[in-house]
């Protein structure tokens, strides 16, 4: 295993800080979103990957679920695979935020929808 070096430990500190600002629902918020039919409604769904119990769930739905394992996890513990989860987050947030949404009723689109799956409700900005 290879030591951390400056340039690593900076990179994570910029990436934590990042991730801080693009996900601004907090744990709990978050998993009950999951639950909701609405938040099961949209995203990319890889059928061949499988993953989760229901097999088949979207790419933004499991990524949701990842959200919130990193949320409770102490800095400290956070793995080199936490913090490439936590880049992939802050690059498909900026993203979808440069796009922009819907002009009309933002609040029910798919794309606060699916923004709400990866831990960010534009509503909040």
């Amino acid at each position: 295993m290879s030591k951390k070096t400056e340039a690593d430990a900076a990179d994570h500190e910029e990436i934590y800080a990042a991730f801080r600002d693009a996900v601004n629902m907090a744990p709990g918020e978050l998993e009950k979103w999951l639950d909701t039919e609405e938040s099961q409604s949209v995203g990319w769904s890889d059928g061949a990957k499988k993953e989760g119990p229901k097999g088949g769930e979207s790419v933004g739905h499991h990524q949701g679920r990842r959200i919130v394992e990193i949320k409770h996890t102490k800095k400290a513990d956070l793995t080199d695979d936490d913090y490439a989860d936590m880049r992939k987050v802050v690059a498909y947030v900026k993203r979808h935020l440069a796009q922009g949404g819907p002009k009309e009723d933002v609040k029910t689109s798919r794309w606060r929808y699916s923004l709400m799956n990866w831990g960010h409700d534009p509503l909040k900005d």
